[in-house]
């Protein structure tokens, strides 16, 4: 099982799984010591590049998810060993975006699951 949380509505979760932060850039405001986290995966999470011109307001998230995917089907170095997690154990992807909805966690999980239909 594979679920996304905002960092910001959920600082403090245990024993729901491996708990992964998917964001390039560490959330504001939270402290590492605080945070209960298992893993930080910076480069699963969109490029540099991407990530700008999403949040410049560049292209609508149709688009954004046809980039990312193009990114993660590039680097499965990067995004199979979360696979291998997620088949053992419930794997939590942790994004601090404010859009719960349209964010690289919820591209991430979509394109984790189909994967895991291929294995």
């Amino acid at each position: 099982m594979i679920t996304c949380k905002r960092v910001y509505n959920d600082k403090n979760g245990t024993n729901e799984g491996y708990r992964v932060l998917v964001d390039r850039l560490w959330p504001r405001g939270v402290k590492k010591t605080d945070f209960h986290y298992d893993e930080w995966n910076k480069e699963v999470a969109p490029s540099t590049e991407l990530r700008k011109w999403f949040h410049a307001g560049g292209g609508d998230f149709t688009e954004f998810t046809q980039r990312y995917i193009k990114e993660l089907t590039d680097t499965p170095e990067h995004w199979q060993p979360l696979l291998l997690i997620a088949k053992e154990q419930p794997l939590v992807l942790l994004y601090s975006g404010k859009d719960e909805q349209q964010n690289n966690a919820t591209v991430l999980k979509a394109f984790l699951e189909k994967q895991l239909t291929h294995c």
